[in-house]
């Protein structure tokens, strides 16, 4: 089976995490300050606060933007559950705004004429969150535009996006955001195994953002409430939750920093070869906003198939053969709003049309750094075959 991403682990990561098993740091040591400081400084931005996963990331992020009960969050529905999930678990409301047919990211026109009315009607979002699915970052000039207009907050769930650019600058750099959010899981551009960031431009979100993610507590003598008991002191001031990222996790990380940009590299060649082997096929191949630089954490294809038989089936019949064929397809992803969870909160199938329509032909194709053109050749080949049932 060829995957649709897959881990690359060298013996030099294999040697960092060795070196922190045998130091005397598992869990929080120097290698997590490392880290942090090694992405802040890729991506041009002042703080990053290192955590066990980009959810946790989203969470902290939200609360330190003073997200709660009675707010907003909003959100494309394209993207995993997480980029919502944030929202409720600070006790917010959510909702959603539909995508660009063409970038199938979060749509600028779509968020300023459902700002338009939310202002009329009194509900506008605290924050929304950006998701740069794929890769590519969203319109991120138009979107902090609005958010300067209309007063939310603004997070980039980059999960995917670490290593692409927009407008020539790294993403993360939190230009045209609050907080921006990376994961480190196994299939995304670089891992940590499980793990995540949350960067910013904010001293103060940075600093709330690293006490959330350590159960609160803190042994900084100026934040306490009076002077400590002993050298053993520390205090709780906040409701936090346990997020840390280990040092393991870390050097790992750090070690993997060192090929990012040749990771992209090969990724971008990969997805430009398909391009040009998919040109003559029956579907739609990824369009790149000429702002954005994608860094290819996925290649997703939209097939150009008359149904028959019932709307979705030439495309599950595509996909059932691709796998069968030993390729390892995915779907990223199917629209949050249809999930039954979000349905029981009053979202229904139609409203969000061009997510739906983006749902119903979307397939995400083998994409990673050490997939070899005999590799890409057979997913290729697959199709063909698949596509001529």
């Amino acid at each position: 089976m060829i995957p649709y991403g897959r881990q690359d682990i060298t013996q030099a990561d294999i040697d960092a995490v060795i070196d922190v098993l045998q130091s005397d740091f598992l869990t929080q040591g120097p290698q997590i300050p490392r880290f942090e400081e090694t992405v802040a400084s890729y991506c041009g931005t002042r703080h990053a606060v290192a955590v066990n996963s980009a959810t946790s990331a989203l969470h902290i992020a939200c609360l330190a933007l003073g997200l709660g009960p009675g707010d907003w969050l909003w959100t494309t529905p394209i993207t995993f559950v997480a980029s919502a999930n944030c929202g409720l678990y600070c006790g917010a409301g959510v909702d959603f705004v539909d995508i660009d047919p063409r970038t199938y990211n979060l749509c600028p026109d779509a968020l300023e004429r459902k700002l338009v009315a939310a202002e009329r009607d009194g509900r506008l979002p605290k924050v929304v969150v950006a998701v740069h699915l794929c890769g590519q970052a969203c319109d991120m000039a138009a979107i902090h535009a609005l958010a300067i207009r209309y007063g939310f907050r603004v997070i980039e769930d980059a999960s995917h996006a670490i290593g692409g650019k927009y407008r020539g600058e790294p993403i993360g750099n939190c230009r045209f955001s609050d907080v921006t959010v990376f994961s480190f899981h196994p299939v995304k551009v670089i891992t940590t195994a499980e793990g995540g960031m949350a960067l910013t431009n904010d001293p103060e979100l940075a600093e709330k953002m690293a006490l959330l993610r350590s159960h609160g507590i803190t042994r900084d003598l100026t934040r306490m409430t009076h002077e400590p008991d002993g050298p053993w002191y520390y205090q709780q001031i906040d409701l936090g939750y346990n997020y840390r990222m280990t040092d393991l996790q870390a050097a790992l990380g750090i070690s993997q920093m060192t090929r990012l940009h040749d990771y992209v590299c090969r990724r971008t060649e990969l997805a430009r070869r398909y391009d040009t082997l998919l040109a003559d096929l029956p579907l739609s191949t990824p369009w790149q906003h000429p702002d954005s630089k994608s860094s290819w954490h996925l290649y997703v294809i939209r097939l150009q198939i008359e149904e028959q038989g019932g709307a979705g089936i030439a495309h599950r019949q595509v996909f059932q053969s691709l796998r069968e064929q030993g390729i390892g397809v995915s779907l990223h992803y199917i629209p949050v709003h249809t999930q039954p969870y979000y349905q029981r909160q009053g979202f229904s199938t139609g409203d969000y049309p061009e997510a739906e329509r983006y749902y119903a032909g979307a397939i995400s194709l083998p994409i990673f750094q050490t997939m070899c053109e005999a590799q890409q050749d057979t997913v290729v080949a697959a199709l063909h075959t698949a596509l001529a049932i």
